[in-house]
């Protein structure tokens, strides 16, 4: 079977020096691939060019990507190739910079720009802008495809819930809770079952993964 697998942080530029990007490292996706690949499936992964977790020798195709509309595209060069499986692990921006404004003492703003914003100019004001989510894309853009999301969390959130809100919006075949949200290990929430199954390590994560491919 061809899997693809998306890991890594995406990022999103405020001018040509400076980006807005997350903690993730991109392990759990770089090595689901191995696991796949190593297993015979035909395996592509998606990994960001940020990702401090690449491993050594992969064994599966890998596209790099950057910012989240380059992600974007280099799924959708993937659409005229055979896909069963996509496991969505990258940790996509959810926000991109808008307007930048330089503030004046007295409150004044102004507009900046240029390729490297300065210090010399004081205080700044960026405006924060959501990002598409890809996620929802993935069921129309490979329709005979099993879609897998995850849905990262922090503490005080009942991300349960959400993962399950995750799969009647997106159409997608599991939701992966984790997160300090979630505790140690990783939950597989499913669409037609009401329990939650519990992984407690990746390499438990990574068989029942295979299994929902299949």
């Amino acid at each position: 079977m061809r899997c693809v697998v998306t890991a890594g942080p995406t990022f999103e530029p405020l001018d040509e020096v400076r980006r807005l990007t997350n903690f993730s490292t991109g392990k759990l996706g770089a090595e689901l691939a191995r696991h796949l690949a190593e297993r015979g499936h035909d395996t592509v992964l998606l990994l960001a060019e940020t990702a401090r977790w690449r491993g050594e020798g992969h064994p599966a195709r890998v596209i790099p990507f950057s910012t989240t509309a380059s992600l974007r595209e280099a799924l959708l060069n993937l659409r005229p190739e055979p896909v069963g499986a996509i496991f969505h692990a990258a940790a996509v921006s959810d926000f991109a910079f808008g307007q930048v404004w330089e503030r004046a003492v007295d409150g004044t703003l102004t507009p900046a720009s240029g390729g490297k914003l300065s210090t010399r100019a004081g205080t700044l004001m960026a405006e924060l802008l959501p990002v598409p989510k890809l996620l929802p894309e993935l069921r129309g853009w490979f329709p005979g495809a099993r879609v897998v999301g995850w849905k990262y969390e922090v503490s005080g959130t009942d991300v349960i819930a959400l993962a399950r809100r995750q799969l009647a919006e997106c159409g997608t075949d599991a939701c992966i809770a984790n997160g300090s949200a979630y505790g140690s290990g990783f939950g597989v929430v499913r669409p037609n079952q009401s329990g939650v199954v519990h992984c407690p390590d990746p390499a438990s994560l990574y068989k029942a993964l295979e299994e929902i491919a299949r």
